[in-house]
């Protein structure tokens, strides 16, 4: 093991499906982002730079190419920057590749990853903070992984990479520096499997991509005052390990659900459907949604931070399950 950041194990589990599959290729711009993170791809983009291609700013234009080469039988990893800006390429995410096996009758699998950064990013503004993980998770067909550390991250982009689906791998735009101990050796997470992050008996907290890690502050800081917090990482959405947030909910009685999807139709409003259907028996007191509001993000840094969930913002909602 090896404490790397996101963004190295991301490197690493690319760099082992470049040197076992001589056609996998990658297509995009500034995949670790715009920060000091971003040179560790430049070893790789060295190595492999047949197989590395940076296209044109025109999201339609080379999520096409890449379903187009998929469908052909290269295996693919698009980067599409912000996770706005999968908007312009709706029509061949929703419409080509979520549906191309199914309408083919099985016969055509695209084994394609788009990788996007969602998320509130400290003044990305109304064109660059969307997380539309709700709005995909909605497009039947597409698989979806939201790792939360950079030992999953590793993990799900080997999964994510050797389907014969397509599926959004989408990051955290502050993950790329965070940091955690991940296996030098290769290793794939499987699909539907969520995990435990700390085991509690209070409350269950349910919690994807950067909330994992708030989720997690507000476990220690609740811990202090005799609350004990169960926190459950789904990992990916699609397929969705609902039995695991179920065992949990019959244990603690109680669930909260951190997400930075919007509040309507949002991740946390599915999560909290499935339970109030499904282990509604199990409910001691109502859920609690930490959510950011239906409304566009300001560029004013005050006013994101209020509809920013935080720590305290969790712990908050806890108390109240808990009250």
């Amino acid at each position: 093991m090896t404490r790397k950041t996101f963004a190295e194990a991301m490197v690493d589990g690319l760099r082992y499906c470049m040197e076992e599959d001589p056609h996998f290729s990658l297509i995009g711009n500034e995949v670790l982002g715009l920060g000091p993170e971003a040179a560790h791809l430049r070893s790789l983009a060295e190595r492999f730079s047949d197989r590395i291609h940076y296209p044109p700013t025109s999201e339609a234009g080379f999520v096409a190419l890449a379903a187009g080469a998929a469908m052909a039988g290269v295996r693919m990893f698009a980067h599409l920057g912000l996770a706005s800006f999968s908007y312009p390429a709706m029509s061949s995410i929703a419409n080509e590749l979520a549906t191309a096996h199914y309408t083919s009758g099985g016969k055509v699998k695209v084994p394609v990853v788009l990788h996007m950064g969602h998320g509130l990013l400290m003044g990305g503004a109304s064109q660059h903070s969307a997380s539309p993980q709700s709005m995909f998770w909605n497009v039947p067909g597409l698989e979806i992984a939201l790792p939360a550390t950079p030992y999953d991250v590793k993990g799900l982009l080997r999964t994510a990479v050797k389907s014969d689906n397509p599926t959004l791998l989408i990051t955290h735009g502050l993950m790329m520096g965070t940091q955690g101990e991940v296996p030098d050796e290769d290793y794939a997470i499987p699909f539907g499997k969520a995990d435990v992050k700390r085991k509690g008996r209070d409350v269950t907290v349910v919690a994807t991509s950067l909330t994992v890690t708030l989720a997690l502050e507000a476990a220690e800081a609740l811990a202090k005052d005799g609350i004990e917090v169960e926190v459950i990482d789904p990992r990916t959405l699609v397929p969705f390990d609902k039995a695991a947030i179920l065992a949990s909910v019959a244990k603690t009685g109680r669930l909260v659900v951190a997400d930075e999807t919007n509040r309507s139709c949002g991740v946390a409003s599915e999560i909290v459907a499935i339970v109030a259907e499904e282990g509604f028996a199990s409910l001691k007191a109502p859920v609690v949604r930490v959510t950011r509001p239906d409304v566009p993000i300001p560029a004013s840094a005050p006013l994101e931070a209020f509809l920013t969930p935080t720590a305290e913002k969790i712990a908050a909602g806890v108390r109240r399950a808990c009250a």
